[in-house]
């Protein structure tokens, strides 16, 4: 359970901002306090779902329907359990709908985003052309191809980017991604002629990125999208219609159409520590500087301290599996054991 806090724009606040705010928190801020009166005042609108509907079916191409189409959506017991399945079937979409059963505790509970097996056994099941699976807030989107294979946030990010770019509407001549976000993402990009700006995990800095040098496509691998020609943060559903409407004017099933690249080979192992700082001790940084030379060019490495957890997350991508597998098992080894001197 969280909270998320927007500014008046719709954007997410700073780091610093929300740090101020912790800090009012957790000390005496009663000098801050307003008379009732002065409090803004939550008011219900009736027509917000009609509202969104029509939102979410302007951002296709007019005209463009998907009649003939069978699609399972998982709502996640979430935000958008009602009006996923309304835009789908609006559309002409014959909808199978699960995760549609909010009661208030079953949110994201072994269904949606986060857990895929359902929508994958749905898809299979009654043989549907695609799978999508939003998450409890529906700002992210995974999806399952008609052969029940999932889709990330990579191919997905593909998918649009090189859609946008063939019709003109890209914007910054790239996109905007992760440290997360897979080598072979990068050079599939690069190979259209495009760019791909990466920042540090979260969709906060991503947006951050995209407001300051004018991209309107970023995101993450998770599936957090971030279209900033319809909206400021990410919509699941609204990547989702991107994709489906890349199917639909190709006349290619999601299995060819979201298979923009090969993925590089990537491991993330997590590795607890009890205390000190890990990464500062010299065999570790040896062992890394050793780890970027055996990869060189041909891969990638990302070494980062948890921010809500004492864990260090070690990854690794490159054309080589082995090397790969090798390199990660090394750093986390030594991670393991400096820890372990400094518990």
């Amino acid at each position: 359970m969280g909270i998320k806090l927007f500014d008046p724009d719709g954007y997410k606040l700073s780091d610093e901002m929300e740090l101020r705010i912790e800090e009012l928190i957790e000390t005496d801020s009663s000098k801050l306090w307003v008379p009732a009166s002065e409090i803004g005042r939550a008011t219900r609108v009736e027509s917000a779902r009609e509202r969104y509907v029509e939102y979410a079916k302007r951002t296709l191409p007019r005209n463009l329907r998907f009649d003939g189409l069978r699609i399972v959506v998982d709502c996640a017991n979430g935000a958008g359990y009602r009006v996923a399945p309304e835009v789908l079937w609006e559309l002409g979409a014959e909808v199978i709908k699960i995760g549609v059963d909010p009661n208030g505790r079953n949110i994201n509970h072994e269904c949606g985003s986060t857990a895929p097996n359902a929508l994958i056994q749905k898809v299979r099941e009654v043989r549907a052309d695609i799978g999508i699976a939003l998450d409890g807030d529906a700002d992210r989107v995974v999806i399952v191809d008609e052969k029940g294979r999932i889709v990330d946030g990579d191919q997905l990010m593909a998918v649009i980017a090189e859609s946008w770019h063939r019709r003109g509407r890209l914007s910054a001549g790239g996109i905007v991604a992760t440290v997360m976000s897979n080598l072979g993402l990068e050079r599939h990009l690069k190979g259209m002629g495009l760019s791909m700006a990466r920042t540090p995990v979260g969709d906060r800095y991503v947006v951050e990125h995209m407001r300051k040098h004018g991209y309107n496509v970023g995101g993450e691998q998770s599936g957090h999208i971030v279209l900033s020609d319809y909206t400021t943060t990410g919509d699941g559903l609204v990547s989702a219609l991107q994709v489906l409407a890349v199917a639909v004017a190709s006349q290619r099933p999601i299995s060819e159409v979201c298979s923009c690249f090969e993925p590089l080979p990537q491991v993330l192992k997590n590795v607890r520590y009890g205390g000190g700082r890990p990464l500062e001790d010299a065999n570790v940084r040896s062992v890394i500087e050793g780890a970027e030379a055996l990869l060189g060019d041909s891969g990638r490495l990302v070494i980062r301290p948890s921010g809500t957890e004492p864990v260090i997350r070690v990854m690794a991508e490159g054309d080589d599996q082995g090397l790969v597998d090798r390199v990660v098992g090394e750093i986390c080894d030594a991670v393991r054991s400096a820890a372990a001197k400094a518990a």
